[in-house]
């Protein structure tokens, strides 16, 4: 499977697997199948249940597609709507456990997510997705056009195995949290901000974690109170934990 390297803002590469091509187009599928089985619904309840098929009939052409593009609006901003409010996931992407993220390692945006969806008349639905099914073999970091005009890219989420590849603390049952703030921080940050903690650790590189702390400092409006930039990190990672399993 292809390795997806990922360059964080603090200049870390981390490291990705991913997703295949059969798992984008398996994730496709299925989000296919469900927009046909709510079509299926609507038209079934508008027609057989509620049984207005015959008022309908008397309506003006206009009137008749107005309607049913009211209908479709969902089908047609499916993969926008769930993407910005799964935050990078539709149903099919949560059932295969892949993901769309920034190629900086940082959550996806709205803006990020529109793009990627305006560029599927092009990727997915012309010529029969071959060209995003091409784009996505050949370029390195495996992105259809959407992809790569976002600056994203799909990721699996398999590959999570043990404590310290996920965004877990240790934290005491009488464990006092600092920053109430870091609530503004996602998942996605507090794992790369323990990745890169590890990293400068390891390689004794103050300078990431001078980074880690005006970069937490900057998105959140933290102001570091006391200690080393390692002390504040470690306390950022244990109130996020302390926060969001007590909510």
């Amino acid at each position: 499977m292809t390795q997806l390297s990922i360059n964080t803002t603090q200049n870390v590469n981390i490291n990705f697997t991913a997703a295949s091509v059969g798992e984008r187009l398996l994730s496709f599928l299925t989000d296919l199948l469900i927009q046909i089985a709510y079509m299926v619904v609507v038209f079934w309840v508008i027609f057989s249940v509620l049984g207005v098929g015959d008022a309908i009939s008397s309506w003006d052409n206009w009137s008749q597609a107005a309607l049913v593009i009211l209908f479709c609006l969902p089908v047609m901003f499916y993969s926008l709507i769930f993407e910005s409010i799964l935050e990078g996931q539709s149903l099919g992407k949560k059932l295969l456990k892949i993901k769309v993220v920034k190629i900086d390692g940082y959550q996806a945006s709205f803006g990020d997510y529109l793009i990627r969806w305006l560029f599927r008349l092009v990727d997915v639905f012309t010529n029969f997705g071959i060209i995003g099914l091409i784009s996505i073999a050949v370029t390195p970091k495996s992105q259809r056009l959407g992809d790569i005009t976002a600056g994203t890219s799909v990721i699996s989420l398999k590959n999570n195995i043990s404590i310290d590849s996920t965004i877990l603390e240790d934290i005491d049952e009488k464990y006092v949290p600092v920053y109430p703030l870091v609530i503004k921080l996602s998942d996605n940050d507090i794992r790369i901000i323990k990745e890169n903690l590890a990293v400068a650790v390891k390689s004794h590189d103050y300078t990431i974690l001078d980074k880690l702390k005006n970069k937490i400092e900057a998105v959140t409006g933290i102001k570091k109170q006391s200690g080393s930039d390692h002390d504040f990190v470690k306390t950022i990672l244990k109130d996020y934990n302390f926060y969001t399993q007590n909510m």
